[in-house]
């Protein structure tokens, strides 16, 4: 099979779920005529009709609210919201009523629904199109967010969010999505929602990441290995809610040193959440303070500036030697 990339791997998932399962439907603005602003839905309203690919009108929050609705009454609806920095009009719709509904109904009732939205920087996109929110979501319980970061992982986790009896918001990294290339034709099983991903092993540091930063993080720490010849445990997080800490933990108590990574804002984002994991499970096993590779606290700049605001190799690099040597 050829190599594709994100967005055609995505594409095929939704295919074959939707041919599996006629309970599933696609939903949101642009999604079905034009097969979406990035094309991820590309063929399935010529494929599938007007009945499960269904183009909303500009309303977030209606789009989701609606989609609550048919996931009580049995559907499986995959809803998108345009970009992430749109999701926010949908909010209350999450939080008050997706994420409380099997609580609120003490089991009765359950929404098996998935958000997809393209999120993160790089791309040179518009206001409101590059921001990384992901722990605005992960802080809302009943919700789970899964972020993939390559074609064959994306679509592992696809089908696995799809199948889920719970909300989940299923953030997509543009940066990701044409950059490179994989053959997922070896891939077969479904992911694990919840089950992060050890990339490389190691027994020096521990180095984690997700999304788009996880190819950035990969390159800087071959640059480190060759220059120090160290090894390092490297962990796609995959899940940020519910987090994998039993990964992250045993880790970190293997190697002692840890450094996070995150495309998002430092304060209060999943990488503190990580280094709070880490204090409470492997603080005595530390050789050294936890560092965090981030943005800085401040708004997205305009794509002029985005590549001086967004964290660089140079800054994984320097953080990595940092924690090694202290």
């Amino acid at each position: 099979m050829a190599k594709i990339n994100m967005v055609q791997s995505l594409n095929q998932t939704l295919h074959a779920v939707m041919e599996k399962d006629d309970t599933v439907l696609v939903m949101g603005e642009d999604v079905g005529i034009n097969g979406g602003v990035f094309r991820v839905t590309e063929g399935l309203f010529e494929k599938f009709g007007r009945e499960r690919v269904i183009d909303s009108p500009l309303a977030e929050s209606t789009i989701l609210g609606s989609a609550i609705g048919m996931a009580i009454s049995g559907l499986k609806p995959v809803i998108e919201m345009q970009f992430s920095g749109f999701s926010y009009l949908m909010m209350h719709q999450m939080e008050g009523n997706a994420s409380r509904m099997r609580t609120r109904s003490r089991g009765m009732f359950t929404v098996p629904l998935v958000v997809r939205m393209p999120y993160g920087g790089g791309v040179r996109a518009l206001e409101h199109h590059s921001e990384s929110k992901e722990a605005y979501y992960a802080h809302t319980p009943g919700v789970k967010v899964v972020i993939p970061s390559t074609p064959a992982n994306a679509a592992q986790l696809l089908e696995a969010a799809v199948n889920d009896p719970d909300p989940v918001v299923f953030m997509e990294p543009k940066r990701s999505y044409r950059s490179f290339k994989q053959d997922i034709s070896k891939v077969q099983e479904t992911a694990v929602i919840g089950k992060a991903q050890i990339l490389e092993k190691g027994d020096d540091i521990t180095v984690i990441s997700w999304g788009a930063m996880m190819r950035d993080t990969l390159s800087t720490v071959e640059t480190v290995k060759q220059e120090t010849g160290c090894s390092m445990d490297v962990i796609d997080l995959l899940t940020i809610s519910p987090m994998d800490t039993a990964a992250i933990i045993e880790s970190v108590q293997k190697t002692g040193r840890c450094v996070v990574v995150q495309e998002a804002q430092k304060s209060f984002g999943p990488a503190s959440e990580i280094i709070a994991v880490i204090n409470d499970h492997a603080l005595m096993y530390l050789e050294a303070p936890v560092k965090r590779v981030t943005m800085y606290d401040l708004p997205f700049p305009l794509f002029g500036r985005e590549h001086m605001y967004m964290p660089s190799k140079n800054k994984i690099i320097q953080a990595i030697r940092d924690t090694l040597n202290e």
